[in-house]
């Protein structure tokens, strides 16, 4: 069946004409094919773990308890996100809160001894995972620089602000901020 050309760039899924246009396609594609292969190797292993608690986890291993405003900050996501990695992580017995000795209207989260066994088991293959990562990035010519590269793009001028002057016909307005 052949599409109308509605001037828009053909995208079949396999070509990059779509380029920027599909990019939070491909972001999504690559973040769930990559969650997948963890969680199978979980899975293999017979541990019970969302890929989705690494960071909060991986960051109570390493520095110890912390608000969930901390571990947002660390991690560069949403206070909410944090709350429901952190929702999830204490119906799984990982995390226990304790109140904040500084400041005893604030709780820190901390892994539970449960949480602590589990790190022990998984980093084995956390390291592992960070073996192969690196192999990936090396192969594919160092696409964590491109990331961090479109980061940065991104924080000086979001792909909403982009849009809307796009729209209104201010582009001049965009190239002001490229470096």
């Amino acid at each position: 069946m052949q599409g109308r050309d509605i001037g828009l760039p053909a995208f079949n899924g396999e070509t990059n004409q779509a380029g920027a246009a599909a990019i939070g396609a491909r972001l999504r594609r690559l973040s769930e094919r990559i969650d997948r292969d963890a969680g199978r190797l979980y899975a293999e292993a017979g541990i019970d773990f969302e890929q989705r608690w690494f960071g909060v986890i991986n960051l109570l291993a390493l520095l110890g308890p912390r608000t969930v405003g901390e571990l947002a900050s660390f991690l560069g996501v949403s206070h909410a996100s944090v709350s429901q990695v952190r929702a999830a992580l204490e119906r799984a017995e990982l995390t226990i809160w304790n109140e904040h000795p500084g400041d005893r209207r604030q709780r820190r989260l901390q892994l539970s001894a449960k949480g602590e066994n589990l790190v022990a088991r998984l980093t084995p293959l956390w390291k592992a995972l960070i073996t192969a990562a690196l192999e990936i990035n090396e192969e594919a010519d160092d696409a964590l620089a491109a990331l961090e590269r479109l980061e940065t793009v991104l924080s000086r001028v979001s792909l909403y602000s982009r849009v809307k002057l796009i729209m209104d016909g201010n582009t001049a307005d965009i190239a002001a901020v490229r470096p």
